[in-house]
């Protein structure tokens, strides 16, 4: 009885070593192949994803080397205080409306206080917004309490942007 095969290396038997055309087996090493040449899908997907090798990190001048200084702390933009309502940045995240109320109660009278939280958990984003009773309580409070040290961070208080400039 004749077996048939599809055509493929009849003479291997099912199981048996493999040989490759140099005859080495496939566990023997062979010098490494020169890359071959990549597909436009294979350059597309390789652009996108990296092909799994990790860059090393540059810098912003697009050099190899890594950053070495940290950027400096920016400081705050200045607003003049022109109203009572006042802004609260560098705010500790355990800081409360309450607290703030007592801290700026000692300046002059608040007529409220609001922390600035995230609607999705109510954590604090680190910032609050005071409003004092007269815009010259409010001048008083920026010269005071700007840069004390409140819960452990130093605040940042300043006169806080009009509506008008919140919109565009």
């Amino acid at each position: 009885m004749k077996s048939h095969s599809s055509g493929r290396n009849s003479r291997r038997s099912r199981g048996g070593s493999r040989r490759r055309d140099d005859g080495r087996s496939r566990h023997q090493h062979a010098a490494p192949r020169p890359p071959a040449k990549k597909s436009l899908w294979q350059k597309i997907t390789g652009a996108l994803f990296g092909n799994g090798k990790h860059k090393p990190a540059t810098g912003r001048n697009g050099s190899s080397e890594p950053q070495q200084q940290p950027r400096p702390a920016r400081k705050p933009e200045a607003i003049e205080v022109t109203s009572p309502r006042l802004y609260v940045g560098n705010l500790s995240f355990d800081a409360t409306e309450s607290d703030l109320f007592e801290l700026f109660n000692g300046v002059g009278q608040v007529q409220n206080a609001e922390v600035v939280t995230y609607r999705h958990n109510q954590r604090s984003k680190g910032f609050a917004f005071v409003q004092m009773l007269t815009v010259e309580e409010a001048q008083r409070a920026v010269t005071e309490l700007h840069d004390k040290e409140f819960l452990g961070r130093k605040l940042v208080v300043s006169g806080a942007k009009s509506n008008e400039h919140a919109r565009n």
